[in-house]
């Protein structure tokens, strides 16, 4: 039976706290990014498909920027089945690891052979947009770094990790992850293995407590989420090797990219992958064009998750697809509390500022 004097204290708590909501038309445009000094910000501007528009139009600190629509233009999110029959390339190469597909397997689980099957959504967004340094200068190989990571999004806490930290043989979501091709963390001749923590921002952390006092005795809500991946460095012939220059769809020559790829998340999320691509640019061979891909699996059933919710007014803008869309009140800051949207418009404005500022 619920505790009605806990509840009655969150219930106060939550509406004592000041909205900070991020409306879909703060979404749109100039995000914050993290250029100090009061040095120029790059600019955003949104786009239905990157390649349309001519390298000749793409100004000095502009980043074009397109995210994936759903099934309805004014969601973000995209069944994973519909994504790869619609993109398969990009299903190729932008899911977790190559030959990647939805769970739905017969996996060994701590020695017990059992079925796993779990329905995805994709939140899948590319951005693009030129350095003024020819892409010989760049140091990519410092890109794949704790550091880099600490500067990308400074609400995330990281701390390098060893593969053996992330191994999880009795998890099947875990165990499904894991690339066939490599041990996580080894077999590169360079990579970070990071845990990344991040503490829910603003009114999230009292409306999970809220949550998950309606749900007693159902699955908890963590107001933390708790992550594990990989930072490394690919080749010029790792870019061409993986089709990396047939998303991009610029036939110049590579001087790397970076890969990060997220093989755990501790709830709502099944994985998440994002590339760098640093490529010359075709009319100046001073200035180098970066094409950035990001992909971030939600677990379907997170997203249609609405009637416990919606039967408590305070809780109707804690509905999961709204919060991850960045379209509830509940939504705050700049990093994943504003919604994936946001975070990912911050993630490639933070990787813009630091190539423009230190040059890597």
């Amino acid at each position: 039976m619920m505790h009605m004097r806990p509840l009655f204290c969150l219930l106060v708590g939550l509406a004592l706290l000041p909205a900070q909501g991020n409306a879909q038309g703060t979404v749109k445009g100039n995000v914050p990014g993290n250029t100090p000094g009061g040095a120029q910000e790059f600019q955003l501007q949104e786009r239905a498909s990157l390649t349309a528009v001519p390298l000749a139009d793409v100004k000095p600190k502009t980043i074009l920027f397109a995210d994936q629509a759903g099934a309805n233009k004014d969601e973000v999110f995209v069944s994973y089945e519909e994504w790869a029959k619609a993109k398969p390339l990009q299903q190729q190469i932008l899911s977790l690891y190559p030959g990647y597909n939805e769970p739905n397997v017969d996996i060994i689980v701590d020695g017990t052979k059992r079925r796993y099957s779990e329905k995805l959504h994709m939140y899948v967004a590319q951005a693009r947009f030129t350095v003024a340094k020819p892409q010989g200068s760049i140091n990519l190989a410092r890109l794949a770094s704790l550091p880099f990571a600490e500067q990308l999004d400074p609400a995330i806490k990281h701390r390098v990790v060893t593969a053996p930290d992330v191994v999880r043989p009795k998890e099947a979501k875990s165990v499904h992850n894991q690339n066939p091709q490599r041990r996580w963390c080894e077999g590169r001749p360079r990579v970070v293995c990071l845990h990344s923590t991040y503490k829910l921002e603003g009114r999230l952390p009292v409306g999970i407590a809220l949550a998950n006092k309606i749900r007693e005795g159902g699955r908890q809500i963590s107001d933390t989420l708790e992550f594990e991946g990989e930072l490394t460095l690919l080749s010029p012939s790792e870019v061409v090797e993986r089709g990396l220059t047939k998303l991009t769809e610029l036939d110049t020559p590579s001087a790397g990219a970076i890969e990060q790829s997220i093989f755990y998340v501790n709830q709502v999320m099944q994985f998440g992958k994002l590339f760098a691509v640093f490529q010359q640019h075709p009319a100046d061979p001073n200035r180098t064009v970066v094409t950035v891909f990001m992909t971030l699996a939600v677990e379907s059933n997170i997203l249609v998750k609405r009637r416990e919710y919606a039967q408590v007014p305070v809780l109707r803008n804690l509905v999961p697809a709204q919060v991850l869309g960045g379209k509830s009140s509940f939504n705050s800051g700049r990093s994943l509390s504003a919604g994936l949207p946001v975070y990912a418009r911050n993630q490639v404005k933070a990787i813009a500022a630091i190539l423009e500022r230190d040059g890597a």
